[in-house]
């Protein structure tokens, strides 16, 4: 069920009324940790659940906790399933990090809303999510976003191509993927 961030009370407990914690911080930390390659997938869940619910002794049904939090994480919005591919098939390419681009995205939230993050005591999720989606172009978190989310096979100018690869080049976040990951990929570029 999609809350409306205009009209309605942005939700502070899952569906199932058990408490959570909705500071901005605890998605980011869970964003972090789902990206982490040497987590094994079960630990990653107990830590997940330990992140959000403030009392774990009360989740009854486990898998029912994790949906909750990824229904929390995405904002109330039903997963999509062109969320790991884009329209062409296509791996969707990461264009933002939050453990990388820290300083850039706390710059863009200082300069255009004037809130700094570091101090901020509180800031829901949701509203941190619209903040930062709303982010304007002048801002430089915004423009690397923009080199990295750019397809340079569409440019045709040799030297506005050179630039932009250029600039891909220098604003690249560092390749997470794990070893098998890498292989796998490789082999997938082979056929």
């Amino acid at each position: 069920m999609y809350k409306n961030l205009l009209l309605d009370r942005l939700p502070q407990f899952t569906n199932n009324g058990l408490k959570i914690r909705t500071d901005f911080r605890e998605s980011i930390k869970f964003e972090l940790l789902m990206q982490d390659n040497t987590i094994n997938e079960k630990d990653k869940v107990a830590l997940a659940v330990k992140l959000y619910y403030y009392d774990i002794l009360k989740i009854k049904d486990i898998k029912k906790a994790v949906d909750d939090i990824l229904w929390f994480y995405r904002c109330g919005e039903e997963l999509k399933e062109e969320n790991s591919q884009g329209n062409n098939g296509e791996k969707v390419k990461q264009i933002y990090s939050y453990e990388f681009d820290d300083k850039y995205i706390y710059s863009a939230f200082l300069e255009q809303y004037n809130i700094d993050l570091n101090a901020i005591k509180y800031l829901h999720w949701w509203k941190f999510k619209a903040l930062f989606n709303g982010l304007n172009e002048k801002t430089k978190i915004v423009e690397i976003m923009g080199y990295r989310a750019m397809n340079l096979s569409k440019i045709k100018d040799k030297e506005m191509k050179k630039h932009y690869k250029k600039m891909q080049q220098i604003y690249a976040l560092p390749d997470m993927r794990s070893e098998e990951e890498k292989e796998a990929d490789f082999a997938n570029g082979l056929w």
